[in-house]
């Protein structure tokens, strides 16, 4: 993993800066593990996700911010219904290939240790479908994704190439309680409505990134310029056995 990883800079067996890890994820809600990335092993995924692009699939869609079936029961202006629009391309797990640094990485028992303490979870599984595990999404120019909370507690990213301009990761932490089932619409409309001032992550190529979006709303905004955002989704499941469901699978990759 040497190879792979600066444990000059990320001691990852190291117990108290795990512990100063998990600190600074629950303070801010994330976390950026700068220069997480050997330079080969960044380079050699770029050559990868360039020769893969072609297999890519693209998608267009129109969301809420809740990734919710419209309510009726509010108009369509109503921040619990308003579209906003999310674009990209993505390569999926079947298509990543084994001896690839970003599966080394996903598979990796010290790794995985890592995030569990950090995340604080007591064990982290693949997803049981051939596609989900590991995506490679593709942002070219003018490519964004639009404001939402996550379904899931955490994101595991890996910014794998960084735009001419744009493509900037901006939320607004702990917007909403879904636990409690607190929508918070104000709060949402004072974001959309570009009234509330937004944090912003500064990433770099081969920053690795945990962020918790179940209650904090995030964006990308849109790139800029010639070069497209490349970016790594690691996703795991806290239990054994779990697949996208087939609805989701068709709707962000195209097919099963």
């Amino acid at each position: 993993m040497s190879a792979l990883i600066r444990f000059d800079i990320h001691p990852l067996a190291d117990a108290d800066w795990r512990r100063d890890c998990r600190e600074q994820l629950n303070l801010h809600g994330a976390l950026v593990l700068k220069q997480f990335l050997q330079p080969a092993a960044l380079q050699a995924i770029i050559a990868e996700g360039d020769a893969q692009r072609h297999l890519a699939y693209h998608t267009r869609s129109k969301h809420n911010v809740y990734l919710m079936k419209k309510d009726e029961a509010y108009s369509s202006d109503h921040p619990r219904n308003r579209d906003v629009i999310s674009t990209k391309g993505c390569i999926t797990d079947d298509v990543i290939g084994d001896n690839s640094p970003l599966r080394e990485l996903y598979i990796d028992e010290l790794f995985k240790s890592f995030l569990c303490d950090v995340l604080g979870e007591t064990a982290l599984y693949p997803y049981a479908d051939p596609l989900s595990s590991i995506n490679l999404h593709y942002a070219p120019d003018g490519q964004e994704l639009g404001w939402h909370f996550d379904n899931s507690s955490f994101a595991i990213t890996l910014l794998v190439q960084k735009p001419q301009a744009g493509g900037v990761f901006q939320y607004v932490k702990d917007l909403r309680d879904a636990d409690a089932g607190e929508m918070n619409f104000d709060g949402v409309a004072a974001v959309l409505d570009q009234r509330q001032p937004v944090d912003a992550l500064a990433i770099e190529a081969g920053d690795l990134v945990l962020f918790r979006g179940r209650n904090s709303m995030h964006r990308v905004t849109p790139t800029e310029g010639d070069i497209t955002r490349m970016l790594a989704v690691l996703a795991y499941n806290t239990q054994p056995g779990i697949a996208l469901s087939e609805t989701a699978r068709m709707t962000f990759y195209g097919r099963l």
